[in-house]
């Protein structure tokens, strides 16, 4: 059984990049809501990467083996595929900003099905950074400026707790069998892709337009933020634990609220940037190195 290290400074170098890639896949998924349907995006992205990862895998010689069944079909229910369309749902019928904080309450839920599925109990370090994070959100979030859609909000709080899923189901199949993380990684792109376009199907979209930007846009979606992006993050649940990992993600909201600011000229309110702050104290205190006990003496 693989063990994991919860303050792997080598894992955190990794989350580090892996947020920095998906903030800045939030801005691009915003330019590219003018030339392309929002499902279509998601199953057009998959689709790539998989076929990157599936060229790297042969020129690399590794494994093209399917990985544990239902572990492996859970994580891409659950994370790749559920996720991504219920917050594509959520931005269609409720507030886009909200509705995106809201789909960030993800950590939370890695929190509680770690706890139940895996016996990962919170220490009191990750209790606190818990609750810095949770007060961060809720400034961001400011419930009591409205929601906007009752329905929307449901839809993106469904996608946070089905990532969360999906994160502890992928911190089981580390802990249970040894996959190889590009292969693992290449097959949820595959079946995100094929489990996504019933749903492009069923809900009506735009007409695509074909510009430049599209193509560079859709090039950063599904090589950098879904190809790289996926293996990376994947690289990180494997080294360290689900909470730790969960609540290191939270790394996201905080930089696209600041590249909405610099990029998009979306200035965040006195009340956004308090949240940012207490977001970030979280994040700090999850990833400290924990108290080492004294060697015992003879």
């Amino acid at each position: 059984m693989l063990k994991s290290n919860p303050s792997d400074r080598g894992a955190m170098l990794l989350m580090g990049l892996t947020v920095t890639l998906w903030g800045f896949s939030w801005i691009i998924m915003k330019h590219l809501s003018s030339f392309i349907g929002p499902f279509d995006l998601v199953m057009v992205r998959y689709a790539i990467a998989f076929l990157v990862l599936f060229v790297a895998l042969v020129v690399t010689r590794q494994s093209l083996k399917f990985p544990p069944f239902w572990l492996t079909v859970g994580i891409a229910v659950f994370q790749t595929t559920a996720f991504q369309c219920l917050c594509q749902l959520a931005l269609v019928s409720g507030g886009a900003g909200h509705v995106v904080m809201l789909a960030y309450t993800m950590p939370f839920w890695v929190v509680l099905f770690a706890w139940i599925l895996l016996g990962d109990r919170p220490t009191r370090r990750h209790l606190w950074a818990f609750g810095l994070a949770a007060l961060g959100l809720v400034a961001i979030i400011a419930p009591w400026e409205g929601l906007g859609s009752m329905t929307g909000s449901l839809l993106a709080l469904a996608g946070g707790a089905c990532w969360g899923i999906g994160t502890v189901l992928a911190k089981m199949m580390f802990q249970r069998h040894t996959p190889n993380v590009l292969n693992l990684t290449a097959w949820q792109m595959l079946l995100g892709a094929i489990l996504t376009w019933p749903i492009t199907l069923a809900f009506p979209q735009q007409d695509i337009v074909w510009e430049p930007v599209l193509f560079w846009g859709v090039a950063y979606m599904a090589i950098i933020a879904s190809g790289l992006g996926w293996w990376l993050w994947l690289s990180v649940v494997r080294r360290v634990s689900a909470t730790v990992a969960g609540m290191s993600s939270l790394g996201v909201p905080v930089l696209t609220v600041i590249l909405a600011w610099l990029l998009l000229s979306e200035r965040p309110t006195v009340l956004e940037l308090i949240g940012v702050a207490f977001i970030m104290a979280g994040l700090v205190a999850v990833n400290l190195p924990g108290p080492r006990r004294k060697a015992l003496r003879r």
